[in-house]
């Protein structure tokens, strides 16, 4: 494949070359881990590993998983592989459910991330000289100061919004006339209901690109946010364990899944149960392996996404299907496996309604209930009794035809549903007993 001027060479280099670039970094990573992490020297030693035992690519699959509980143990630098006083930045993950994780930064490893996300704004059809409006929130979170870094690098200009103030992002949005947006997929939703709000067209604005990540979104959801807003929808995938936003990105030619930036993480599709490596094409969850990180190295890291590999297209580097959903965010209702994404795609299949839901799980005696929670489009509002009946009624017939689930499903009056203004849409409630 012949390099393309504004790509950078590995992007279009043969599966040789870029094999033999990972199979030399991962020995590199594999070692830097081994002799300057503890917990992976008693990692590898317990699993009976060496860094020099890996030969080829495919050794990998010998040494042991990482795991969001090994880098909590290990809370808050225990998994640093440098002093932390060459450490130049800290990030951390929300801690909902327990202690943060914490991730750190060498300036090199914020210059190379950097660089990957440029590139994939590059991808995405961004180019030096676009502006910017990054609405990614800023702090521990690596969103905001992620998008923000690499689009300076890229050479554009950079507004940076952070989350919230939903009237004062359309504000800037039309007096500032930016190019591109960063955002969640969730919360661009909510900026094209402001717009809606005060009688403007999402459609005239002048945004011609979007990228969109920290949360999975369906085909469904691109198909609505460009309908509404007249712009290019392009995915970015990222987390703050492996990396940050930047991690695989679509491109604007194919937008065909995320292409993963091969030679800087190595990935993996295992099943989940077993753990045994799975071939391409094969849905199961996703591991990362960093390949050039100097603060914070990661080895076979358990991302808990469910997806799939793909074959090149646009670049030389494989593919990542759409998350299908997460393993630890499957629910189990009555012995039948269940993805918010399911829900999601079939809501935003009925025209009366907005793309906004959440699932609510109870617990009624030993059986687990299900209420759908929706409402309608603006447009919608005044609908009477009887046909906001046959919205829930069809809505409900379909989770249960196409998903297998009994629901309850409650559809309620436009903006009903709590909006996330900054991070991830919260769309599960669960409230059963733990």
């Amino acid at each position: 494949m012949p390099s393309r001027p504004g790509l950078d060479a590995i992007e279009s280099a043969s599966q040789d070359e870029l094999q033999a670039l990972q199979l030399s970094r991962l020995r590199w990573s594999l070692q830097h881990a081994y002799d300057q992490v503890p917990h992976y020297k008693a990692a590898y030693d317990a699993a009976g590993v060496h860094p020099s035992d890996l030969k080829s690519l495919a050794d990998l699959a010998k040494f042991p998983f990482t795991t969001k509980k090994d880098l909590r143990d290990n809370y808050p630098f225990g998994m640093f592989a440098v002093p932390r006083q060459q450490v130049a930045r800290v990030h951390a993950s929300s801690g909902t459910t327990g202690k943060p994780t914490v991730v750190g930064y060498t300036q090199q490893d914020i210059d190379t991330w950097a660089g990957l996300v440029a590139r994939s704004i590059y991808a995405a059809g961004g180019r030096a000289g676009d502006l910017v409006h990054v609405a990614y929130g800023y702090g521990l979170f690596t969103g905001g100061l992620g998008a923000h870094y690499g689009a300076e690098k890229l050479g554009c200009t950079v507004i940076p919004m952070s989350g919230g103030q939903t009237e004062k992002q359309v504000q800037l949005i039309q007096d500032f006339r930016p190019d591109i947006i960063m955002v969640t997929p969730s919360y661009m939703q909510v900026i094209i209901e402001e717009f809606a709000r005060q009688g403007l067209d999402a459609r005239e604005m002048s945004l011609r690109i979007g990228i969109f990540g920290a949360e999975p979104w369906t085909e469904a959801m691109r198909r609505e946010i460009e309908g509404k807003a007249g712009i290019d929808a392009v995915d970015i995938y990222g987390l703050s364990e492996v990396m940050g936003p930047g991690v695989a990105s679509e491109c604007i030619e194919s937008k065909d899944g995320p292409v993963i930036w091969e030679d800087h993480f190595y990935p993996e599709i295992i099943d989940p149960e077993t753990g045994a490596v799975l071939p391409d094409g094969a849905e199961g969850e996703l591991v990362f392996t960093s390949l050039s990180k100097q603060a914070l190295p990661i080895i076979r890291y358990r991302t808990r996404d469910l997806t799939r590999l793909l074959p090149p297209t646009s670049r030389s580097m494989r593919r990542m299907g759409k998350i299908v959903g997460r393993s630890d965010d499957m629910l189990i209702i009555r012995g039948v496996n269940m993805f918010p994404t399911q829900i999601e795609e079939l809501v935003l299949q009925e025209p009366q309604l907005s793309g906004q839901y959440q699932i609510v799980v109870s617990r009624e005696g030993a059986l687990d209930e299900v209420e759908v929670r929706c409402e309608l489009q603006p447009a919608a509002a005044a609908a009477d009794g009887s046909q906001v009946a046959q919205v829930a009624k069809s809505l409900q017939h379909r989770i249960k035809t196409l998903v297998g689930v009994s629901t309850k499903v409650h559809v309620g009056a436009p903006d009903s549903i709590e909006r996330t203004l900054v991070g991830k849409a919260r769309r599960v409630i669960d409230k059963r007993p733990r």
